[in-house]
């Protein structure tokens, strides 16, 4: 139990290596996943060491090697990996042939360092021109178009082999809050959900996307209580409306919209229960992470989160990572002047620069 129980959670960490602390929690737990920051990374020969060492992290199946690698102002790996545009440019652009060639280029640098998920994209319609978090991340102020334009994305990055992760479900773009300081609320209606916000996430559903990220939001049209992540309606709607079957997972759970109003541990506990397959835990603090690893198992004994939900949270795990990690254990770094050679190249810059083009 303890070993099934870490492998659903995505840890962070502090530095450029894996540390000694976060080796030994995964000794003894197992782990789901790592995500690295700009924190976590020197080089890129240093993050694919980074990469390849992951893969000894957990017994059981390999680890997600994972990084919000979106473009514009979220990118964490930067020069000489290529600078990627906002991803309003996609949708300025209004060309899925365009979005296909950035996701694949895209994905051939990701996975020339070992990262196996990429947090992207961004499938919330920014309707709102005051959201202090979304803007010019998200793809499109229309849904239709997010929906067209997220649908190639995620195409492309799957095509070159990097699981994509549409977020952030059911829709953050009209939020007038940010969800990393506290708890934002989206009072609208069910039929405008319906018809704005889930269309993104319902076509990224039907086009086969890796994993769908909950949003710590509000909805109390929805559920007057719990923000997404830890709301079994709300996630059931995913699945039952939309037909979606692949991995759902939590945003971070150490953002000020959940630590302001619930305790971390608790919140692991109430995510998985309504339905996410894992939590992240994005901060540097293997303690916590070891503390929420237990309240997972003690919630397991104690019945208030069933063994069933964990049974279907790691079916669904090992279906996806057999898609996407097939081989990944013998995978290695390659040379330093093969690595470089994919990074920055000529061709990506030019696809950098046409989409450049059309935020001008």
């Amino acid at each position: 139990m303890r070993r099934n129980i870490g492998r659903l959670v995505v840890a962070g960490f502090a530095g450029t290596s894996i540390p000694v602390e976060l080796r030994a929690l995964a000794r003894d737990a197992d782990l789901g996943g790592i995500i690295l920051f700009a924190r976590n990374v020197e080089a890129p020969e240093q993050v694919a060491e980074l990469a390849c060492a992951a893969g000894a992290l957990s017994g059981a199946s390999p680890p997600w090697v994972s990084i919000d690698q979106e473009g514009g102002r979220v990118a964490r790996l930067r020069a000489p990996f290529t600078r990627w545009p906002a991803m309003r440019a996609l949708g300025n652009s209004r060309d899925e042939a365009l979005a296909a060639r950035f996701a694949r280029a895209l994905a051939r640098e990701l996975r020339a360092v070992g990262v196996t998920l990429d947090y992207a994209p961004v499938l919330d319609v920014d309707t709102n021109p005051d959201s202090p978090v979304i803007g010019d991340r998200a793809l499109s102020g229309d849904p239709e178009q997010t929906a067209r334009l997220g649908a190639a994305v995620i195409e492309g990055l799957q095509a070159g082999g990097v699981a994509a992760c549409g977020k952030h479900y059911p829709g953050h773009g009209d939020a007038a809050a940010d969800s990393h300081v506290d708890l934002p609320v989206v009072a609208h209606t069910p039929d405008r959900l319906r018809n704005v916000e889930l269309e993104p996430f319902r076509a990224a559903a039907a086009g086969g996307v890796a994993a769908i990220m909950t949003a710590h939001v509000l909805y109390p049209e929805l559920d007057e209580q719990n923000p997404a992540t830890l709301s079994p309606r709300i996630v059931g709607q995913l699945r039952d409306d939309l037909g979606f079957d692949g991995l759902v997972l939590s945003d971070d759970l150490e953002m000020g919209a959940i630590t302001r109003h619930f305790a971390v541990e608790d919140a692991a506990v109430r995510a998985i229960a309504a339905g996410c397959d894992m939590v992240l835990l994005c901060g540097a603090d293997t303690d916590r992470q070891a503390a929420a690893i237990e309240a997972l198992i003690h919630a397991v004994e104690d019945g208030r989160l069933p063994r069933a939900r964990v049974d279907q949270a790691l079916a669904r795990q090992e279906r996806v990572k057999v898609r996407f990690l097939a081989g990944v254990r013998d995978w290695r770094p390659p040379r330093p002047t093969e690595l470089r050679a994919v990074l920055g190249g000529q061709e990506h810059a030019a696809i950098a620069s046409e989409m450049e083009g059309y935020l001008a």
